[in-house]
Formats: C-alpha cells, sequence, structure tokens
C-alpha cells in the first residue's frame, strides 16, 4: 500500500511540473511575448562566437572551447557578411601598420650579389725546364714568388753530354773552310740543347771546352714552385720551375643554382676587394662554368683582368655585384617580397577590396616567378591595379583566422553551417561535430574524466528505481 501511495505522488510531482512549464510557454505567447521571442531568436541566430586559437570552433551561443578551454567571443552578427573577406577599421589598420600599394607592371631587374676570389690565369703560366741532363751546379733563383725575367740565368748544370757536344764543336771549328757543314751541324746541336749564340761563340773564342753551362730562362713571371735544389740530378725535360705572369688574372665568381639564370655571359660585373678599400674594378663574364660543382652546388663565373700594377694578388677575396635585366621588351607584375606569406606549396597575399563604408581585405593564392632584389614576379593570381598588403599582412591574416574566415592556415574558412571534421590516423575524433546545430561533442579527454559522475548518476537512478532512498 505504501508502495502504491508513493507512486502516485512521484507521477503527481513529474505531472505539477510539467503544468508549470506548460503554463509559462504559454503566457510567453501573449502580450509582447512573441515580439520578445522572435527578438531573441533573431539575435542568436545572428550572433557567431569563435575561439581565439581555434578559429574553426563556430558556434551560436556563448561558452568555452572544446579544444583548449577559452571562453569564446563574438566575431560577427551580420548574416550578409563576405565570408571572404575580414573587415578592418581605420584605427585597427594604423594599430597595425598595415600599409598597401597598387600592383602594377615594370621590367623585371635584379641585382645579384657574388662572392669570389683572385686566381692566377692558368694560360700564364709555365714551366721552365732542363735542355739536357746534368746536375744543379748553383741556383741563381732560390725561393718561390721572385720574379724572374725571360733571357735570365736561373741555374748553372755541369753536362757531360754538353762537355763532349763542346769539343766536337771546337773540333769542327777548325775544319770550318773545308767542312763547313761539320761546322754547322755541331753549332745546330748546342743551340738545340738552347744554348744562347752568345754562349757559343765564348766557348769558341775561348777555346776550352766548359763543363758547366748555364740554363736561361725562356718566360718571365713569378715563381709559384720551385722543384730543385742545387745537388740534384735532372734530365733533359725536367721542371726546374714553375712561373706565372700576373701582369693578367682571373677573378672567379661563385654563383649559385638559384642566381644562375641572372648571369649571363657579357654581364658587366662590379667588385671591390676588402684589402684595397676605396678601389673599384669592372669586368666582363668571359666564361661560365658549364657543370656545377657536385659539394658546393655552385658554378664559377670568370672575369678577365689586367694587372700590370700587380694590386690583384691570387687568393684574394672580392665581393661583386651583377645587374642583371629581363629583355627591356618583357614587362610583368610584382609585388615587394614582405607581401607574400608562404605556406609549403602555396603563396599568399591579401588584396584590398571596398565592403560598402569599411575596408575588407581577402586573400588571393598566387604563382611566383624568379625572385627580385627586393620584389617577387607574380605568374599569375594579380591583375594590374589590385591593391596588396605589403605591410603587416601577419596581422591582417591573424584578423581573418579570428573571424573565421580563409587564412594562411585555414584557406577554406570556417562556417557556422559547415562542420569541421578532425581525424586521427583517418578515425573521425570527439571533436567531430555532430550536427548543423553546431553541437560538439565532448573530447575523450573530458568524456574520461567524467566518469565518475556517470556512474555516481547511474547509482542513484538505479537506487531510485528500487525505492533505495
Amino acid at each position: 500500500m505504501n508502495k502504491q501511495i508513493r507512486t502516485i505522488l512521484i507521477i503527481s510531482g513529474i505531472t505539477l511540473i510539467l503544468g508549470i512549464a506548460i503554463g509559462n510557454g504559454l503566457s510567453r505567447k501573449n502580450g509582447n511575448g512573441d515580439a520578445s521571442v522572435e527578438k531573441n531568436e533573431e539575435a542568436e541566430r545572428e550572433s557567431v562566437y569563435t575561439c581565439s586559437m581555434h578559429s574553426q570552433i563556430r558556434t551560436k551561443e556563448p561558452g568555452d572551447c572544446p579544444i583548449c578551454g577559452m571562453e569564446l567571443v563574438l566575431v560577427s552578427g551580420d548574416e550578409n557578411d563576405d565570408r571572404f573577406s575580414v573587415k578592418m577599421s581605420e584605427n585597427a589598420m594604423k594599430l597595425a601598420n598595415v600599409r598597401t600599394m597598387i600592383v602594377g607592371q615594370t621590367t623585371p631587374a635584379r641585382t645579384v650579389r657574388l662572392d669570389g676570389k683572385v686566381e692566377i690565369d692558368e694560360r700564364r703560366i709555365s714551366s721552365l725546364v732542363s735542355h739536357f741532363p746534368g746536375r744543379v751546379e748553383s741556383l741563381k733563383v732560390n725561393f718561390t714568388g721572385e720574379f724572374i725575367s725571360k733571357g735570365q740565368v736561373i741555374a748553372m748544370i755541369y753536362s757531360p753530354d754538353l762537355l763532349t757536344a763542346s769539343k766536337e764543336l771546337l773540333e769542327a771549328y777548325k775544319l770550318r773552310d773545308s767542312q763547313p757543314s761539320l761546322y754547322d751541324a755541331a753549332r745546330r746541336k748546342l743551340e738545340n740543347w738552347k744554348l744562347s749564340s752568345s754562349e757559343i761563340d765564348r766557348i769558341i773564342s775561348s777555346g776550352v771546352e766548359s763543363d758547366v753551362f748555364p740554363l736561361i730562362a725562356q718566360k718571365s713571371g713569378y715563381v709559384n714552385s720551385k722543384n730543385v735544389n742545387v745537388g740534384d740530378y735532372v734530365r733533359t725535360g725536367s721542371v726546374i720551375f714553375e712561373v706565372a705572369d700576373l701582369s693578367g688574372v682571373w677573378v672567379l665568381f661563385d654563383i649559385h643554382e638559384s642566381d644562375l639564370a641572372w648571369v649571363n655571359k657579357g654581364d658587366e660585373v662590379a667588385f671591390s676587394v676588402s684589402s684595397l678599400p676605396g678601389n673599384e674594378f669592372l669586368g666582363k663574364v668571359t666564361y661560365i662554368d658549364p657543370v656545377i660543382n657536385p659539394y658546393s652546388r655552385v658554378a664559377k663565373a670568370r672575369v678577365e683582368m689586367t694587372n700590370e700594377r700587380g694590386m690583384l694578388k691570387p687568393a684574394m677575396f672580392v665581393s661583386g655585384t651583377i645587374n642583371s635585366k629581363f629583355r627591356e621588351t618583357d614587362q610583368v607584375l610584382s609585388v615587394p617580397k614582405s607581401a607574400v606569406m608562404w605556406t609549403g606549396d602555396r603563396s599568399i597575399v591579401y588584396v584590398r577590396t571596398q565592403n560598402q563604408d569599411q575596408i575588407a581585405f581577402e586573400m588571393r593564392e598566387v604563382k611566383l616567378g624568379p625572385p627580385l632584389s627586393e620584389n617577387y614576379i607574380i605568374r599569375s593570381g594579380l591583375e594590374k591595379g589590385d591593391v596588396v598588403v605589403v605591410n603587416g599582412t601577419f596581422s591582417v591574416d591573424a584578423a581573418a583566422q579570428l573571424q573565421g574566415k580563409p587564412s594562411m592556415m585555414n584557406p577554406s574558412g570556417a562556417s557556422g553551417s559547415q562542420p569541421v571534421h578532425h581525424h586521427v590516423n583517418g578515425v573521425p575524433s570527439a571533436l567531430d561535430q555532430k550536427d548543423k546545430k553546431d553541437d560538439m561533442i565532448l573530447p575523450d579527454e573530458q568524456l574520461n574524466a567524467m566518469q565518475p559522475l556517470f556512474k555516481a548518476y547511474f547509482g542513484m537512478k538505479d537506487a531510485l528505481s528500487k525505492d533505495d532512498l
């Protein structure tokens, strides 16, 4: 009997609560109730809330972000707002230091900066060799870097072969009237060993054969390599010295792969040397390596320079510039580098559009051409006359993210009527929206944290169903 009374009381209580709720609903429909409800629904429909850190969260009711827990902020109350444009007031633009410029056509030019070194002209390197075998008795040039003049005696060499040849010359000289061909052959033999006519005449005039003979320099230049010492035995063709003529030098510049398209044979190069302040040198590119060094990933550009005064010394570091241009008839669109933002393979700019009485910016994806000194060539995505943001681009992008508009990291934007899906390893996570009303499923972490509450609730429910107060 007590159980039946208790059941009746519970049913009566539920009926009373439902009646009160229905009565309140009916009373709200009378008088100004319809207008207030319509007004509240319109305000609710027009209000859009988002998270400052996660702009993909869009809801029509205030609350906390289901991802980070931050309080949602009101971002829009205009249903007619363009979902692709971000609005900014004049004050906001001034605070963010946003500046714009009109896109126009220009003849592209670029200043290419190059580093390099002064090198010896390979064509001016010579080897001073011994033209006859023997032993080095003395050296007239004793160290690397010494200058040698053509015709100078550079060494004295004892040569048994030349000693024999000089004896033959003296004997042939005595028979020169009766056998002139024999005399000519003996003289020509010494000449083939590069003995000078004066040295041959000296042997004839003295009448005494010589066993030590001078080695004469055939080229002028600075000693680049000294290969023998006194007492060394040399053969015919042995290199005694290697000399370099520094009246002309090469300047070899490193060209990186990204700059190869801007450097051509015949381009004028202006360069300076840090050890020669106040001096600027001009030259032209005469040769570019056909291959790239596989280790340094650069190619060499050669500039040939006269060096009569000897100011340019091998191994000097130089810094140069080339003002390179496209064909004079080419006219292309370009924007400053500060206007372009990269996200992997995508390059974007913000274009100013006039939205009623407010200033608005729209994200545009562009394709870039070769970089100029301060600009980028635009292949597609912009037209002549477009106004682009050149300063404060990141501030405009941040405003777009906060307003849920297409931005650098969220190119499609976020809409309150379109669910944003989050996947983990291809499986939708608990952050997926379950319907068009922006109802969010709680994340797994919050569900796990609420398990004790669920257990207590179901335990209480089971106890009430068993009348276990």
